[in-house]
């Protein structure tokens, strides 16, 4: 049997992907592993709304979008994850799948374990699902977590 001790979670803060959350919440707890949780900050020219200049505005910018995001993955440890479970977070900048797939053996990840869905609407059909992606390049084991209609997880 393989040893599953570290865990991926790549979220992207959206409700459905709190189910990969909770299933790799469950596999930590179930084989007494740890979990490295990330967020991936696309490159500043995919993040940028029409209204924010140019210059040291936008570095301004993408700094606080990744303050923002290491606080919210703090308070996602904290609040998402049994106590028993040790939490490291990190945020990384780049495109999530690379991303994603890089981080995976760079942290000694057993497996990836993510939603199926996230961010959705006219990014999704213009880019492709970030879990589609990891799954085609990943050389680490991937789990994908379909949500219901509901939000929960699909039995």
């Amino acid at each position: 049997m393989v040893a599953i001790k570290r865990i991926l979670c790549p979220t992207d803060f959206s409700e459905p992907s709190m189910e990969g959350i909770k299933v790799g919440n469950d596999l930590a707890l179930r084989f007494s592993g740890e979990i490295i949780l990330i967020h991936v900050i696309p490159p500043v020219h995919s993040l940028t709304p029409p209204y924010v200049s140019t210059g040291k505005m936008l570095g301004d910018y993408y700094e606080e979008l990744v303050r923002v995001a290491g606080d919210s993955l703090k308070d996602m440890a904290e609040s998402h994850f049994s106590k028993d479970i040790s939490v490291q977070t990190f945020v990384i900048r780049g495109n999530p799948p690379d991303e994603i797939v890089r981080t995976a053996p760079e942290k000694k990840a057993d497996i990836i374990v993510m939603a199926t869905h996230g961010a959705s609407g006219l990014h999704r059909r213009l880019f492709g699902s970030v879990a589609e992606k990891v799954l085609r390049m990943s050389t680490v084991p991937v789990m994908t977590v379909p949500a219901s209609e509901k939000g929960s997880v699909s039995q």
